[in-house]
């Protein structure tokens, strides 16, 4: 089992900053990458940045050049961060950290932290 655990939103005007982080602990050498998803009101969950174990990184197309994704790992953790700059309305959402296991050629996001929301005013 993995725990996830996820901190850093709050409030922020368009333009503005903040960094997200997230701690996995438990079976973390059972995680394949660790992924930031988010999901506003009304619309589906999307993967925002993920990051394997290798340091392969990816980005969502809408926060390319805003957005850093970055891990350290502790003893008996993995931690996450999100940098957001640049930030805009369009970013709001409650963000939710999540780690993957590889099945087969798929990674699989099955331990997820509670979100942290995050409000970007105009």
């Amino acid at each position: 089992q993995v725990q996830v655990v996820e901190s850093g939103g709050g409030l922020v005007q368009a333009g503005g900053s903040l960094r997200l982080s997230c701690v996995a602990s438990g079976s973390i050498h059972t995680i394949d990458a660790m992924g930031w998803y988010r999901q506003a009101p009304g619309k589906k969950r999307e993967l925002v940045a993920s990051i394997t174990t290798g340091r392969s990184i990816n980005y969502a197309d809408s926060v390319k050049g805003r957005f850093t994704i970055s891990r350290d790992n502790a003893k008996n953790a993995v931690m996450v961060f999100l940098q957001m700059n640049l930030l805009t309305p369009d970013d709001t959402a409650v963000y939710y950290c999540a780690a993957a296991q590889r099945r087969i050629a798929s990674l699989v996001y099955d331990y997820w932290g509670q979100g942290t929301q995050v409000t970007v005013s105009s």
